[in-house]
């Protein structure tokens, strides 16, 4: 195989699925560790992808507006989400007020709550969120506000106001795209506004973002990275760990 075919490959599977490590370059274009980073090496020096350790990633600042639905979103990066579901939940106290954020990987923490957690007191603004905490008899409240259909999450103007009444110990947040430039951020601008008040009530602030999410960029900014940490499967630019905490449950 031509170098520029293995080239256009790495590139589609990147685009494909964001990051790859080198042993997954490996196996899906048949080529050797050695090929495959001087491969990558020559990608990098193109500015066509971000050489990162043990594999790539998409250069930051991808730019996208779209937004699947909640059950799109579902189906996408279901063992990572479960990986940092768990590490989240793990974090919980029965003395915690929390605030979960609406999304699929926030909502694979509630799924994921148990023992001591399941005391703690909760706000979400996420309509399957509150029902799934309802149903393992947690305290829950629901802010006013519209409801997005497309997310199931609670928004608008009331929405805001309400969270400005309380003083959450932890908050679990959800986005979807996450850069060293442009923060966390998110394609709707009203959704981004109640994020944003989430976070300005709490004192510690998780953003729960599988590996896919990093490089993208959405056109509501959230918050700057400084402002939370980030709980994901794996980081795929150990830059990231110079602006802001980052766990990584894949270690």
């Amino acid at each position: 195989m031509l170098a520029e075919e293995r080239f256009a490959l790495i590139l589609d599977l990147l685009a494909e699925k964001r990051t790859a490590t080198v042993q997954e370059l490996c196996e899906a274009l048949n080529a050797s560790e050695s090929t495959i980073r001087r491969d990558l090496t020559e990608l990098d020096r193109q500015g066509r992808l971000n050489k990162v350790h043990g594999g790539a990633t998409l250069p930051n600042g991808q730019f996208l507006a779209d937004e699947p639905t909640m059950a799109a979103k579902e189906s996408l990066a279901v063992s990572q989400k479960q990986s940092i579901a768990e590490a989240a939940a793990a974090l919980i106290n029965a003395e915690d007020f929390v605030y979960v954020d609406a999304g699929t990987s926030t909502l694979a923490m509630v799924r994921a709550l148990n023992g001591p957690a399941l005391e703690a007191h909760y706000v979400t603004n996420g309509i399957a969120h509150a029902r799934l905490l309802a149903q393992k008899s947690c305290h829950v409240c629901l802010p006013g506000g519209l409801l997005r259909p497309r997310t199931e999450a609670i928004i608008g103007a009331a929405a805001v106001t309400a969270l400005q009444q309380f003083n959450f110990t932890k908050a679990f947040m959800g986005a979807n795209g996450v850069a060293m430039e442009a923060g966390f951020t998110t394609p709707d601008p009203e959704e981004a506004a109640v994020k944003a008040a989430a976070i300005r009530r709490a004192r510690q602030i998780w953003f729960l973002t599988d590996d896919s999410k990093f490089g993208r960029i959405y056109p509501a900014v959230i918050s700057a990275l400084g402002d939370a940490a980030i709980l994901t499967n794996r980081c795929p630019d150990p830059k990231y760990g110079q602006l802001t905490l980052v766990k990584e449950t894949e270690r």
